[in-house]
């Protein structure tokens, strides 16, 4: 079974994601375009919800282990100035982009931070936050890329493990599924596959074998399973594509449930 990506490689795809989201926001129209995907912001919003969240994060994981964000670190966030001249604005990014990875570096991949998630399968650590980070950047520079109308797919290195982060991170929970219990299988086109179960136990997933031809799939196994690729899962997960443009086995409207419901986490 593959491996989790290591620690220096979600700082790599961290720095790379960020680059691109660079390069999208240079080779946009204006900063003044509107983010399809994010019907509410224009790009410099986007910018700003990015490098903020950089600024913010390399403080979280600087703080070391605590019950909530630091106060000086959430006071920056909200009083944040931005420049509007473009050239200056990319400088920002790069910078706040710096000081994230600089504070992942010195503290290691192991070390205990606050994190808004529960914890049951995605540690609140700084490893932690570098895979959540990791796909931050990559779903927000495909909102850039679509801004300036040029959406890239996302890396495929970069997606697969970004379907298993989504799913331990932004859906595992112990509070109860309010609904019958049921499984949800999640199948990557590169032949990696998730299963999520839903009770009164909460959500956890698993990984599972992939169908293949010769074993083909139980369409009882689950139900409801998604097909695309790593990069169409997560786009779907981030509400940026719809459910229709996925292959659904079973019964979709279990994945309106899913999207409908929100856990204590």
């Amino acid at each position: 079974m593959e491996k989790n990506l290591e620690f220096p490689a979600l700082l790599r795809l961290i720095d790379e994601r960020s680059t691109a989201f660079r390069a999208a926001v240079a080779a946009a129209p204006s900063l003044d375009v509107r983010v399809p995907t994010c019907p509410e912001w224009t790009l410099f919003d986007l910018v700003q919800h990015l490098g903020g969240g950089d600024r913010f994060w390399a403080a979280i994981v600087g703080a070391g282990p605590a019950d909530g964000p630091p106060a000086e670190a959430v006071a920056a966030r909200a009083a944040l100035e931005l420049p509007r001249e473009r050239e200056a604005l990319l400088a920002w990014l790069a910078a706040g982009t710096q000081l994230l990875l600089s504070a992942l570096r010195e503290a290691g991949p192991d070390a205990g931070c606050w994190a808004w998630w529960s914890g049951l399968q995605t540690p609140r650590s700084s490893g932690g936050v570098a895979r959540h980070r990791v796909q931050e950047s990559a779903v927000h520079t495909y909102d850039a890329q679509l801004a300036a109308g040029a959406p890239r797919p996302l890396p495929t290195e970069l997606a697969l493990d970004g379907v298993e982060e989504f799913l331990f991170t932004c859906v595992a929970s112990p509070s109860a599924w309010p609904h019958e219990p049921t499984t949800f299988d999640f199948h990557a086109a590169e032949g990696r596959s998730w299963r999520l179960t839903v009770d009164g136990e909460g959500a956890r997933s698993v990984r599972i074998p992939a169908p293949t031809a010769a074993t083909g799939e139980d369409p009882d196994a689950a139900g409801a399973a998604v097909h695309g690729t790593a990069g169409e899962l997560i786009l779907y997960f981030y509400e940026r594509v719809p459910a229709r443009s996925l292959r659904i086995d079973g019964d979709a409207g279990l994945l309106d449930l899913l999207r409908a419901w929100e856990p204590e986490i």
